[in-house]
């Protein structure tokens, strides 16, 4: 099955920290653009950061600017999410997907996996 394997979330305080990663299964990710994505309850899906295939240029939107950083294995088909200095408000469901680039409207993203939960409480 062709999709995208998220894992790594959990309940953590503010302030803290969790890494994500996002497996490729049955595809090779090399030749795409990775984007992690988040929803909350509530609340349409957004985009969080990016990662290009060719260059590695990161994009991260500004709310996590500073907090979070992207990076991507090709040898062990996976990109990460490391999240620092986390806050209430980034609760949702990150998700990960594949694109022909950062630039791909969001509809376009293919492969999405299931998401794993991230909670930031108290």
């Amino acid at each position: 099955q062709v999709q995208f394997v998220e894992s790594g979330g959990g309940l953590v305080q503010p302030g803290g920290s969790l890494r994500l990663s996002c497996a490729a299964s049955g595809f090779t990710l090399d030749y795409y653009a990775i984007g992690w994505f988040r929803q909350a309850p509530g609340k349409e899906r957004e985009g969080v950061s990016c990662i290009s295939s060719s260059d590695g240029s990161t994009y991260s939107r500004g709310s996590v600017k500073g907090r979070f950083t992207i990076s991507r294995d090709n040898a062990k088909n996976t990109v990460y999410l490391q999240m620092n200095s986390l806050k209430p408000e980034d609760t949702a469901v990150y998700y990960c997907a594949a694109a022909p680039g950062c630039g791909t409207p969001v509809p376009e993203y293919h492969y999405w996996g299931q998401g794993t939960q991230v909670t930031v409480s108290s």
